[in-house]
Protein backbone atom coordinates (compact mmCIF):
# COMPACT_ATOMS: atom_id res chain seq x y z
CA UNK A 1 0.00 0.00 0.00
CA UNK A 2 1.58 3.77 -0.94
CA UNK A 3 2.21 5.88 2.15
CA UNK A 4 0.09 8.06 0.31
CA UNK A 5 -3.54 8.32 0.43
CA UNK A 6 -5.83 10.08 -1.63
CA UNK A 7 -9.70 10.84 -1.46
CA UNK A 8 -11.43 11.72 -5.19
CA UNK A 9 -14.80 13.78 -4.28
CA UNK A 10 -16.87 14.15 -7.90
CA UNK A 11 -20.27 13.17 -9.03
CA UNK A 12 -19.14 12.01 -12.69
CA UNK A 13 -18.82 7.60 -12.07
CA UNK A 14 -16.98 7.20 -15.25
CA UNK A 15 -14.53 9.98 -15.09
CA UNK A 16 -13.69 9.57 -11.46
CA UNK A 17 -13.16 5.75 -11.78
CA UNK A 18 -11.12 6.16 -14.31
CA UNK A 19 -8.59 8.71 -12.96
CA UNK A 20 -8.67 6.85 -9.55
CA UNK A 21 -7.39 3.93 -12.08
CA UNK A 22 -4.51 5.94 -13.15
CA UNK A 23 -3.59 7.34 -9.93
CA UNK A 24 -3.86 3.62 -8.42
CA UNK A 25 -1.50 2.79 -11.56
CA UNK A 26 1.09 5.41 -9.86
CA UNK A 27 0.98 4.16 -6.55
CA UNK A 28 -1.38 5.97 -4.98
CA UNK A 29 -4.33 4.74 -2.71
CA UNK A 30 -7.15 5.91 -3.80
CA UNK A 31 -10.60 5.96 -1.85
CA UNK A 32 -13.44 7.71 -3.99
CA UNK A 33 -16.53 9.67 -3.20
CA UNK A 34 -19.64 10.39 -5.21
CA UNK A 35 -21.37 13.20 -3.00
CA UNK A 36 -20.13 16.04 -0.84
CA UNK A 37 -21.89 14.69 2.30
CA UNK A 38 -20.57 11.02 1.50
CA UNK A 39 -17.12 12.75 0.85
CA UNK A 40 -17.26 14.93 4.01
CA UNK A 41 -17.58 11.90 5.79
CA UNK A 42 -15.25 10.15 4.26
CA UNK A 43 -12.33 12.40 4.56
CA UNK A 44 -13.10 13.03 8.40
CA UNK A 45 -12.89 8.96 9.06
CA UNK A 46 -10.46 8.55 7.11
CA UNK A 47 -8.39 11.66 6.92
CA UNK A 48 -6.49 11.07 3.47
CA UNK A 49 -3.01 12.79 2.72
CA UNK A 50 -4.61 14.83 -0.24
CA UNK A 51 -8.27 15.52 -1.08
CA UNK A 52 -9.27 16.23 -5.02
CA UNK A 53 -12.53 17.95 -4.94
CA UNK A 54 -14.92 18.64 -7.75
CA UNK A 55 -16.79 21.97 -6.88
CA UNK A 56 -19.81 20.92 -8.61
CA UNK A 57 -21.84 18.40 -6.49
CA UNK A 58 -24.85 17.72 -6.03
CA UNK A 59 -26.47 18.67 -2.64
CA UNK A 60 -23.67 19.44 -0.60
CA UNK A 61 -20.94 21.33 -3.21
CA UNK A 62 -17.37 20.97 -2.90
CA UNK A 63 -16.31 24.44 -1.64
CA UNK A 64 -19.19 23.56 1.72
CA UNK A 65 -17.31 20.38 2.34
CA UNK A 66 -13.57 22.85 1.72
CA UNK A 67 -15.27 25.15 4.53
CA UNK A 68 -16.79 21.95 6.84
CA UNK A 69 -13.14 20.43 6.91
CA UNK A 70 -11.62 23.93 7.29
CA UNK A 71 -13.91 25.11 9.93
CA UNK A 72 -13.25 22.04 12.03
CA UNK A 73 -9.00 22.86 11.87
CA UNK A 74 -8.83 19.68 8.99
CA UNK A 75 -6.09 21.38 7.04
CA UNK A 76 -5.50 18.49 4.73
CA UNK A 77 -4.69 19.83 1.21
CA UNK A 78 -7.27 20.32 -0.97
CA UNK A 79 -7.17 20.51 -5.05
CA UNK A 80 -10.50 22.02 -6.50
CA UNK A 81 -11.77 20.41 -9.72
CA UNK A 82 -13.66 22.98 -11.78
CA UNK A 83 -15.65 23.08 -14.81
CA UNK A 84 -16.14 26.85 -14.49
CA UNK A 85 -14.02 29.46 -16.18
CA UNK A 86 -15.14 32.30 -13.98
CA UNK A 87 -11.58 34.39 -12.17
CA UNK A 88 -13.88 34.83 -9.00
CA UNK A 89 -15.11 31.16 -8.31
CA UNK A 90 -11.63 29.81 -8.18
CA UNK A 91 -10.41 33.33 -5.94
CA UNK A 92 -13.01 31.94 -3.30
CA UNK A 93 -12.29 28.37 -3.54
CA UNK A 94 -8.84 29.67 -2.28
CA UNK A 95 -10.62 31.85 0.40
CA UNK A 96 -12.15 29.17 1.80
CA UNK A 97 -8.91 27.22 2.39
CA UNK A 98 -8.42 25.26 -0.94
CA UNK A 99 -4.96 24.76 -1.74
CA UNK A 100 -4.85 24.51 -5.82
CA UNK A 101 -7.50 23.95 -8.11
CA UNK A 102 -7.27 22.83 -12.11
CA UNK A 103 -9.60 23.80 -14.54
CA UNK A 104 -11.50 20.54 -16.29
CA UNK A 105 -10.84 18.95 -18.52
CA UNK A 106 -7.43 18.09 -17.29
CA UNK A 107 -4.43 15.95 -17.99
CA UNK A 108 -4.36 13.34 -15.28
CA UNK A 109 -0.56 13.88 -15.19
CA UNK A 110 -0.44 17.17 -14.57
CA UNK A 111 -2.86 16.49 -11.82
CA UNK A 112 -0.81 13.74 -10.03
CA UNK A 113 2.40 16.50 -10.32
CA UNK A 114 0.03 18.86 -8.29
CA UNK A 115 -0.78 16.06 -5.85
CA UNK A 116 3.06 15.38 -5.46
CA UNK A 117 3.56 18.95 -5.29
CA UNK A 118 1.43 19.36 -1.92
CA UNK A 119 2.52 16.71 -0.56
CA UNK A 120 6.62 17.58 -1.17
CA UNK A 121 5.55 21.06 0.53
CA UNK A 122 3.98 18.79 3.52
CA UNK A 123 6.88 17.03 4.11
CA UNK A 124 9.56 18.38 6.46
CA UNK A 125 13.18 18.63 5.25
CA UNK A 126 16.09 16.79 7.48
CA UNK A 127 16.90 20.42 8.43
CA UNK A 128 13.37 21.00 9.93
CA UNK A 129 13.43 18.11 11.73
CA UNK A 130 16.93 18.38 13.32
CA UNK A 131 16.50 21.73 14.60
CA UNK A 132 14.13 24.45 15.78
CA UNK A 133 14.37 27.48 13.33
CA UNK A 134 12.56 31.26 14.64
CA UNK A 135 12.13 34.05 12.90
CA UNK A 136 10.68 37.78 14.52
CA UNK A 137 10.00 41.16 12.98
CA UNK A 138 8.25 43.07 15.45
CA UNK A 139 5.58 41.58 16.87
CA UNK A 140 5.29 38.98 14.55
CA UNK A 141 6.97 35.67 15.19
CA UNK A 142 6.82 32.56 12.62
CA UNK A 143 8.30 29.40 14.55
CA UNK A 144 9.49 26.15 12.08
CA UNK A 145 9.89 22.75 14.67
CA UNK A 146 9.92 19.10 14.44
CA UNK A 147 6.44 18.34 13.60
CA UNK A 148 5.30 22.08 12.61
CA UNK A 149 5.71 25.31 11.98
CA UNK A 150 3.38 28.25 13.48
CA UNK A 151 3.00 31.80 13.11
CA UNK A 152 2.72 34.30 16.43
CA UNK A 153 1.42 37.66 16.40
CA UNK A 154 2.61 39.23 19.94
CA UNK A 155 2.67 35.94 21.42
CA UNK A 156 -1.02 35.00 19.74
CA UNK A 157 -1.15 32.11 17.43
CA UNK A 158 -2.45 33.20 14.22
CA UNK A 159 -4.41 30.71 12.35
CA UNK A 160 -3.32 30.45 8.71
CA UNK A 161 -3.71 28.07 5.96
CA UNK A 162 -0.75 25.96 4.62
CA UNK A 163 0.31 27.87 1.67
CA UNK A 164 -0.41 31.08 3.47
CA UNK A 165 2.46 29.77 5.89
CA UNK A 166 4.29 28.64 2.97
CA UNK A 167 3.79 32.37 1.59
CA UNK A 168 4.79 33.91 4.59
CA UNK A 169 7.94 32.30 5.32
CA UNK A 170 9.00 32.76 1.79
CA UNK A 171 8.55 36.93 2.50
CA UNK A 172 10.28 36.91 5.90
CA UNK A 173 13.50 34.96 4.39
CA UNK A 174 13.59 37.54 1.77
CA UNK A 175 12.74 40.66 3.56
CA UNK A 176 13.44 44.04 2.19
CA UNK A 177 13.57 42.21 -1.20
CA UNK A 178 11.05 43.57 -4.06
CA UNK A 179 9.28 39.30 -4.54
CA UNK A 180 7.19 39.09 -8.01
CA UNK A 181 4.55 37.23 -8.82
CA UNK A 182 5.77 34.60 -10.53
CA UNK A 183 8.78 34.07 -8.33
CA UNK A 184 5.99 33.69 -5.53
CA UNK A 185 4.15 30.90 -8.01
CA UNK A 186 7.72 29.06 -8.32
CA UNK A 187 8.72 29.44 -4.97
CA UNK A 188 5.45 28.30 -2.82
CA UNK A 189 2.94 26.71 -5.60
CA UNK A 190 5.93 25.39 -7.79
CA UNK A 191 4.38 26.50 -10.55
CA UNK A 192 5.49 28.02 -14.09
CA UNK A 193 1.72 29.37 -14.73
CA UNK A 194 1.06 32.95 -14.72
CA UNK A 195 -1.88 33.61 -12.12
CA UNK A 196 -1.48 36.87 -10.17
CA UNK A 197 -5.06 35.96 -8.65
CA UNK A 198 -3.32 33.05 -6.51
CA UNK A 199 -1.17 34.86 -4.76
CA UNK A 200 -3.33 37.90 -4.06
CA UNK A 201 -5.74 35.65 -2.62
CA UNK A 202 -3.10 34.56 -0.02
CA UNK A 203 -1.31 37.88 0.26
CA UNK A 204 -5.02 38.59 1.33
CA UNK A 205 -5.58 35.87 3.96
CA UNK A 206 -1.80 36.79 5.31
CA UNK A 207 -3.17 40.88 5.52
CA UNK A 208 -6.97 40.08 7.36
CA UNK A 209 -4.98 37.61 9.94
CA UNK A 210 -2.16 39.57 10.71
CA UNK A 211 -4.32 42.65 11.05
CA UNK A 212 -2.35 43.78 8.31
CA UNK A 213 -3.77 47.56 6.70
CA UNK A 214 -2.23 47.49 2.41
CA UNK A 215 -2.37 51.64 2.28
CA UNK A 216 -0.39 51.61 5.54
CA UNK A 217 1.49 47.74 5.74
CA UNK A 218 3.16 46.83 9.06
CA UNK A 219 4.47 43.79 7.34
CA UNK A 220 3.37 43.36 3.59
CA UNK A 221 3.96 46.07 1.47
CA UNK A 222 2.59 45.87 -2.41
CA UNK A 223 5.21 46.77 -4.67
CA UNK A 224 3.21 47.71 -7.88
CA UNK A 225 3.75 46.08 -10.77
CA UNK A 226 5.61 43.70 -9.68
CA UNK A 227 4.72 41.84 -6.34
CA UNK A 228 5.58 42.45 -2.56
CA UNK A 229 7.87 43.30 0.03
CA UNK A 230 8.03 42.19 3.60
CA UNK A 231 9.24 45.19 5.15
CA UNK A 232 12.17 44.26 7.39
CA UNK A 233 14.43 44.26 9.15
CA UNK A 234 13.70 40.44 10.30
CA UNK A 235 15.86 38.95 12.96
CA UNK A 236 16.89 35.82 13.58
CA UNK A 237 16.49 34.05 16.68
CA UNK A 238 18.18 30.94 17.78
Amino acid sequence: MSPYQLLLIDDEHDAVDALAAVLRREGFDVSVAYTGEDGLQQARAQRPDVLVLDILLPGMDGRAVCRALRAAGDHTPIIMLTAISATGEKIHSLEEGADDYLDKPFDPYELIARIRAVLRRGRPSALEQAAVWRCRARGLRLERRPGGRGAYLHNRLVALTPKALDLLEYLMAHAGEDVSYDTLLRAVWHSTLSDRDTVKVRIGELRRKLGDDSEQPTFIETVSGVGYRFIGPVEAEP
